[in-house]
């Protein structure tokens, strides 16, 4: 890292997926997750992440890069991390209010984690919350 750039690192959550955003400035506006360039994932992903970064754009100058490593849970929980690491990214770099009220407005788990955990097995049960089956014939 060059003496004069300035890095922030920020985290994200969903599940038991976690996503670490640093963000490097100056920068070219590139978001890389995983060493893969955002623009490159599959539709799906591509839209999940472009979501914060376009609501930014329409508020200030992205002139700064953010790189993203996930580790733990599954690809969608991954994601969903990623999602939330550069939404909270952006939003420590930028110290902006707009962008704080414009990512609310849109959806609350841009900021807020989504905490829901999987619900325990019961005992003598098949899932969390099917109940053994009695026929009385």
């Amino acid at each position: 890292m060059k003496s004069n750039e300035k890095s922030i690192m920020v985290s994200g959550k969903r599940k038991t997926s976690i996503a670490k955003a640093k963000i490097v400035s100056p920068g070219s506006g590139k978001v890389i997750i995983d060493r893969i360039p955002y623009e490159k994932l599959d539709l799906m992903k591509h839209l999940l992440i472009d979501e914060p970064i376009r609501i930014a754009k329409k508020i200030v100058k992205m002139d700064f890069d953010i790189h993203i490593s996930t580790r733990g849970g599954g690809r969608e929980g991954r994601i969903e991390a990623a999602r939330l690491a550069l939404a909270r990214a952006i939003l420590k770099k930028t110290k902006s209010e707009h962008i704080k009220k414009a990512f609310s407005a849109y959806d609350k788990h841009l900021l807020v984690a989504d905490i829901r955990r999987k619900e325990a097995y019961k005992p003598d049960d098949s899932k969390a919350r099917a109940k053994r089956q009695t026929s009385y014939r």
